[in-house]
């Protein structure tokens, strides 16, 4: 529940340990706006590693942290400078706004304070898949990087690979979606989705790396058609390696795509309102943030889970 400056918060203490904690809130800046939380998706990735402790060295890293950067709310309080106004639904890709813990991501929180100029306005009050404006923007980033040319294989059939693969067909592309696990080789739509290890001999132009598998990348590499490209998507936290003369040979490309630029979140915003990108089906399970241990667990435990979602309402 926000009280006045506290709100309750998620909070790796170290790692390994999550709890729901409650934070003192800085002083309200002039540009700044107070958002009620409503929902905050659960990363996969980025959370994983730092519930892990395995997050490589990262300014501004460090423990006690609140998680998340893929929440959405409503303005209800602006200060005399912000540009947006009070019972404005907007999507907040994080804060760091609090007294007790580091705000590095700082998204998973029942009240948050942020400039107005990092959020996004949303034209309705949002559903949970609106969290995931945050991952299709990385997705858009990614597929900006392979330049003219569309992926047309994208690794890895979890929400990123999805967003990924729905985005290259809201663009015009046609492609091919990897992936092992049989529990997740089903929801296509507009591409198909095929066991590599059925695909041997296939060659393509631009592989986008949606899995973080960063061990086969030889495989990738290998795969590619003369002067093709691997772009890396996932989050790598061991040191990737290959060998030379496949490359050599083919005169590959390997890029590295970092995280989204406000042009990306803003052109997935306008994909969504204009009915060309479909969020739906991708947020899997929608728990409340008043117990986010086991919320947490499903999301890095349980395979079948695509999206988690935390909900803060009942917390409000």
């Amino acid at each position: 529940m926000t009280i006045g400056t506290k709100t309750e918060a998620v909070v790796f203490q170290a790692p390994g340990h999550v709890a729901r904690q409650t934070l003192g809130l800085r002083e309200l800046a002039a540009d700044e706006v107070r958002v009620q939380i409503r929902y905050t998706g659960i990363s996969t990735g980025t959370e994983r590693l730092l519930y892990r402790g395995e997050m490589p060295s990262f300014p501004g890293l460090g423990y006690p942290l609140v998680p998340g950067y893929e929440s959405v709310g409503r303005v209800v309080e602006a200060g005399p400078q912000a540009s947006l106004c009070v019972d404005q639904w907007v999507f907040a890709p994080g804060a760091n706004c609090y007294r007790e813990a580091r705000g590095l991501f700082g998204g998973a929180a029942a009240s948050l304070l942020t400039s107005d100029q990092r959020l996004i306005a949303l034209d309705q009050e949002p559903g949970p898949e609106m969290v995931l404006l945050a991952l299709a923007a990385t997705a858009h980033h990614a597929i900006r990087m392979a330049g003219e040319r569309l992926p047309d294989l994208v690794v890895g059939h979890g929400v990123m690979g999805r967003l990924a693969a729905r985005l290259i067909v809201a663009l015009g592309g046609v492609p091919m979606v990897w992936e092992l696990a049989a529990e997740r080789q089903g929801g296509a739509a507009g591409y198909l989705v095929r066991d590599p290890n059925y695909c041997k001999g296939q060659q393509f132009d631009c592989i986008l790396d949606a899995s973080g598998a960063g061990d086969q990348l030889d495989h990738w590499i290998s795969s590619l058609l003369p002067g093709g490209q691997v772009i890396l998507a996932g989050f790598y936290n061991q040191p990737l390696s290959f060998k030379f003369v496949p490359a050599f040979l083919r005169e590959s490309q390997l890029k590295v795509a970092a995280q989204w630029q406000p042009e990306d979140l803003k052109a997935v915003s306008a994909l969504v309102a204009e009915g060309r990108l479909d969020l739906s089906g991708l947020v899997t399970d929608l728990l409340p943030a008043a117990e986010p241990a086991g919320a947490y667990q499903k999301a890095f435990d349980d395979n079948t889970a695509l999206k988690v979602v935390l909900d803060w309402r009942s917390l409000a």
